[in-house]
């Protein structure tokens, strides 16, 4: 019922489906009130954002989810719109195993271990014969800092520095942003926000956004674009809690470590865009090879 409700508005308010832009997005925002009542009728875009799925979702497999666009232009919350999400990105079977493989590589691909040892030729001292070889009746020693020794060197042991890199599997790391994704939305604890433009740069106005709409105790914004605007990187500079990052650095280690995870709409499109491709891609089976530093 809710859905042919949603459908008649959409055609009785927006006859002709209008683009989605991030500039249309930014210019609507500074023309309009932030005092609006009604908020669907306050946004310019359509009720529902639908997106072009064709290439990569058939009709026998699952169909798009929805999720709600939240202003960011108050502080109060106002749904804006419904944009739809692709299932295999945002729908897909949650990968533990591969989750924590993820989680695991990350960790360990920039540790390096500076436990350092020292052999007999390292450990001071050792010099000189400690007995003579024979008439002691003792065993036949050439130093003291002999490895059977108190105070000799170490056989075997570690010497730093000792890195602990290596690569996960092309598709491992892709499935692994996919599975994390899905588990955040299915567990509601993924937003999705129309811009990041925030009328203040006060460290205030961002703390009160967030206690309102129970985003927390941490929260990653993701944009498309790697420079934020000035107001967000101000406020969110005092918050240590908050984390913004590009959507092309994106990773499950990041999205785990932040209970929430904030994403704008280009955020969306672009993750969606990038993902579906190495997921469908032609090439796919080069991937599975050996890594290769010139690998993209």
């Amino acid at each position: 019922m809710l859905k042919n409700i949603l459908n008649t508005s959409r055609q009785v308010l927006y006859p002709v489906a209008r683009t989605f832009s991030r500039s249309s997005i930014q210019g609507n925002a500074d023309a309009e009130s932030p005092t609006a009542v009604s908020a669907p009728l306050a946004t310019k875009f359509p009720l529902i954002l639908t997106q072009d799925f064709s290439d990569y979702l058939p009709a026998s497999r699952s169909t798009a989810r929805q999720a709600w666009i939240e202003n960011t232009d108050a502080v109060a919350e106002r749904k804006v719109g419904l944009i739809e999400l692709h299932p295999d990105i945002f729908a897909a079977q949650p990968r533990v195993d591969i989750i924590q493989e993820n989680v695991e590589w990350q960790r360990k691909y920039r540790y390096v271990s500076m436990a350092h040892t020292k052999t007999r030729a390292e450990v001071r001292g050792g010099g000189r014969k400690p007995w003579p070889q024979k008439g002691g009746g003792r065993s036949r020693h050439g130093s003291l800092r002999s490895p059977m020794l108190k105070g000799g060197g170490v056989v075997h042991g570690p010497r730093s520095p000792t890195t602990h890199f290596y690569m996960l599997p092309f598709y491992k790391r892709v499935l692994g942003l996919t599975s994390t994704l899905s588990v955040k939305l299915a567990q509601d604890d993924l937003h999705i926000i129309e811009n990041v433009d925030i009328p203040t740069g006060d460290a205030e106005f961002l703390k009160d956004l967030i206690a309102e709409r129970n985003w927390g105790p941490s929260v990653l914004i993701v944009d498309e674009d790697h420079m934020f605007p000035a107001n967000i990187c101000q406020a969110s500079d005092d918050l240590g809690y908050v984390n913004l990052m590009p959507s092309f650095g994106l990773n499950v280690y990041s999205m785990l470590k932040h209970d929430t995870l904030v994403l704008t709409v280009a955020a969306v499109k672009h993750l969606e865009q990038r993902l579906l491709y190495q997921l469908h891609r032609n090439d796919a089976a080069s991937k599975g090879g050996k890594f290769k530093l010139d690998q993209v």
